[in-house]
């Protein structure tokens, strides 16, 4: 009898932990990436553009943080994509070029992403948007890892751009099955499918983890009529409105989690891949470079976070965080350890939210493989920021957060303070090439851009 008796006990006290348990892990915070694509830094009125209007995003940032000094990890699209995932920097996690073509480069399965994490411990996951990590022909086969290969639940992608333009795009691919040409614009159909995803699809009971990476701006750049209109009479009126058309799928988006009761619990992420196209319309806000380059206008991109109850609605963080550190703050915010087999170069960006510093092991780098062949890499450590040529024996130094047009070049006045930041640079660059998968880029057959000696 008394043994009956605490077997019963037993199974009343795990019936009643299960709904302890679920709501333990209904308490976890959810997590949303929202990526723009080719967004400058200037590109909204958030960031000071007299004309360009963004209303969704000046509330996101009005309801959360907005940082002076958010940079991508690389001056083009695939690499930056791979660091928010990985939380490591591009040559070391394989995707250190744009993935368009036939390339063998591609973000590889023993690779370890934050939506594969997130999974483990009881997340529902989603991808919506561009993907960019294979290139043309490993895209939606077998043979290669995608999305739900790297963690996502349940995805619709593109390889790369939205074909033939944003304007009823026809080349996205549901679960591995293509859908067939969409009728609208790119930006609004995504956030569409994102909102639907939150109120028909996903197990209501979990945390869920979302990205939505937009097409807009890029090229072949397509916009609503009622976006462009706002901008009559203007020459760039296409690009303009196009901007307001990724913020209006914005705020669809957050309109979506007011809807579905989970914007309290949701740490919600804005920021772009890279820096702008000038001759599409882009405005790097008065940065020096534009996209591909590894000056400030090709790597410093808008970057806004709201998370209720944790961020203080209208601050503004002049520290210095990157894509990379998306990853670090994911896992710190749900309990998850950083994986200790493999260098994450990101850190968490929790006392950045607040505007404290954080701490990093390793400095801020970057190598872009297309930049021009004056400021192929660069690193950055406290105000200051050294800009290395392809074959690394030219340099640059700048002390950015004075001089942020990089208009003073101090390398030669301050030759102890240049030796030093060499030193580091060439000690993060050995460390890369000894634990990236160098044969890729060694074996590049792309020749060198605008002169250069390197073509990685």
């Amino acid at each position: 009898m008394r043994t009956l008796v605490c077997l019963l006990l037993g199974v009343l006290l795990s019936l009643a932990a299960l709904p302890a348990a679920e709501a333990d892990a209904s308490k976890k915070p959810n997590i949303v990436v929202f990526l723009a694509d080719d967004m400058g830094w200037g590109d909204s009125a958030t960031y000071g553009h007299p004309l360009i209007q963004t209303p969704n995003l000046d509330k996101l940032a009005s309801q959360g943080v907005k940082f002076t000094q958010c940079y991508s990890a690389c001056g083009v699209c695939s690499p930056s994509r791979s660091a928010i995932l990985t939380g490591r920097t591009p040559y070391r996690n394989g995707v250190y070029r744009h993935l368009s073509g036939n390339h063998e480069a591609h973000l590889r399965a023993s690779e370890i992403t934050y939506p594969k994490l997130l999974k483990s411990i009881g997340y529902e996951t989603c991808h919506v948007g561009k993907w960019h990590l294979n290139s043309k022909s490993q895209f939606n086969t077998d043979q290669y890892p995608q999305p739900g290969d790297h963690g996502y639940d349940y995805w619709m992608a593109t390889h790369n751009n939205a074909e033939p333009s944003h304007r009823n795009p026809r080349n996205f691919v549901r679960n591995g099955q293509p859908v067939g040409e969409l009728q609208g614009y790119s930006a609004p159909l995504v956030a569409a499918e994102a909102a639907r995803w939150l109120s028909e699809v996903r197990d209501e009971s979990k945390p869920f983890a979302l990205s939505v990476w937009c097409h807009e701006p890029h090229s072949p750049i397509a916009t609503g009529p009622q976006f462009a209109e706002l901008y009559d009479g203007h020459e760039n009126s296409t690009y303009m409105g196009n901007i307001t058309q990724l913020d209006h799928a914005l705020g669809e988006l957050m309109g979506a989690l007011d809807e579905a009761g989970v914007a309290d619990n949701t740490l919600l992420i804005f920021t772009s891949d890279n820096g702008p196209v000038p001759r599409f319309g882009g405005s790097s806000g008065g940065l020096r470079g534009n996209k591909r380059s590894d000056h400030e206008g090709g790597i410093r991109v808008p970057g806004v976070a709201r998370w209720p109850g944790h961020i203080r609605p209208g601050t503004v963080s002049d520290v210095p965080v990157v894509g990379t550190d998306i990853f670090a703050t994911v896992l710190d915010i749900t309990g998850i350890p950083l994986p200790d087999d493999r260098t994450i170069d990101g850190v968490s960006m929790l006392p950045a939210f607040a505007g404290q510093p954080v701490a990093r092991e390793v400095p801020l780098f970057w190598r872009t493989h297309v930049s021009p062949p004056g400021d192929r890499v660069a690193l950055r450590i406290g105000d200051w920021k050294l800009v290395g040529n392809d074959t690394l024996t030219e340099f640059q130094l700048y002390q950015i957060q004075k001089d942020w047009k990089e208009e003073q070049d101090l390398a030669e006045t301050m030759p102890e303070k240049t030796a030093e930041m060499k030193k580091r640079l060439f000690e993060v660059w050995q460390e890369i090439e000894t634990e990236g998968p160098d044969h890729w880029w060694k074996n590049e057959r792309q020749k060198p851009s605008r002169g250069g000696t390197l073509n990685y």
